[in-house]
């Protein structure tokens, strides 16, 4: 049974559309259809079936797809599974595979090694993360700014800040996300001013300021105590910096509040969110009840909590 020659194309996009929006079961039924079209052994078909099913986080079935390619997979399918695998918090399995990679002889390119600086940074393997800082240079990827965003949050989590910094000043286009990248290497190492240094610098640039970035800014006012710079930073977010707070952002809030001795103010901002509370911010609420012995508010809260109130 021959499919003509239309197919082909057609099914590789259904494959996109499975990747791009994740839906399992649309694409099993789409790779059904492949098999009754006598079509999921071509090359170019099995290469998107791979690319989706590791979309889906369906990691054994792109695997089998993966070695039936026995030598000639081509980078980007190891990219596929190294991404796939970083987006499970699977970070061993990750390098395990740019491992086979190299092995292989399979050449990297711009797309793979942010990924695996990602996975260096999450399991603090600073030693492969200089060397692919050097795979960055020698193949030319030094004024990427994936990679040298990358470099940054890898060197910032490994605790080297100087490396971090270095790169950073460097750097010849930086985005809100390099310098969003820097704080948070500073604020792991609990390095309070050299965050607020930068995110002043961030504001009178009229650099974006993100989620992300105030949420960095906000653990840092937590770990230091600093309540009145803390509100000060969360009152202007959504009037200055177009952020609306998320479900992090009070968690900080209420995390610095009650460290603070604040419970009863603590309780109120939680009380007046619009948002659905989760676990952690009751958590933190409860934490800071039992740490200055609010038994009143602790009561209310696991009330709350558990959906009496």
């Amino acid at each position: 049974m021959h499919a003509p020659a239309k197919t082909i194309p057609f099914f590789a996009s259904l494959l996109d559309q499975c990747s791009s929006t994740k839906s399992l079961q649309k694409l099993k039924q789409i790779h059904a259809r492949t098999i009754h079209l006598n079509i999921s052994s071509h090359s170019f078909i099995r290469t998107k079936l791979l690319s989706a099913y590791a979309s889906c986080s369906q990691m054994r079935e792109a695997h089998v797809l993966f070695l039936f390619f026995t030598s000639r997979q081509p980078t980007f399918l190891y990219n596929s599974l190294i991404r796939a695998y970083t987006s499970l918090n699977q970070f061993s399995q990750s390098l395990s595979i740019f491992h086979h990679m190299i092995i292989a002889q399979k050449p990297f390119d711009g797309f793979t090694l942010p990924l695996v600086l990602k996975c260096c940074g999450q399991l603090s393997h600073v030693t492969l993360g200089r060397q692919l800082h050097g795979a960055v240079l020698v193949h030319g990827y030094s004024s990427d700014l994936a990679n040298n965003n990358s470099l940054i949050s890898m060197y910032g989590k490994c605790g080297e800040l100087q490396c971090a910094r270095k790169v950073f000043d460097e750097m010849p286009v930086k985005t809100y996300v390099s310098w969003s990248a820097l704080m948070t290497g500073y604020e792991k190492l609990g390095m309070a001013w050299d965050v607020f240094a930068l995110f002043e610098k961030m504001v009178e640039m009229g650099m974006e300021v993100d989620g992300v970035t105030l949420t960095t800014v906000l653990t840092t006012c937590s770990r230091e105590g600093m309540v009145e710079k803390g509100k000060e930073v969360f009152e202007m977010m959504e009037d200055r910096f177009g952020v609306k707070p998320g479900l992090e952002h009070y968690t900080c809030m209420v995390d610095m509040l009650g460290k603070a001795g604040l419970v009863e103010e603590a309780e109120e901002l939680v009380m007046g969110m619009e948002l659905e509370k989760d676990e952690a911010l009751w958590n933190a609420l409860l934490v800071a009840c039992r740490i200055h012995g609010k038994v009143e508010v602790a009561e209310r809260v696991e009330r709350r909590f558990l959906g009496r109130a």
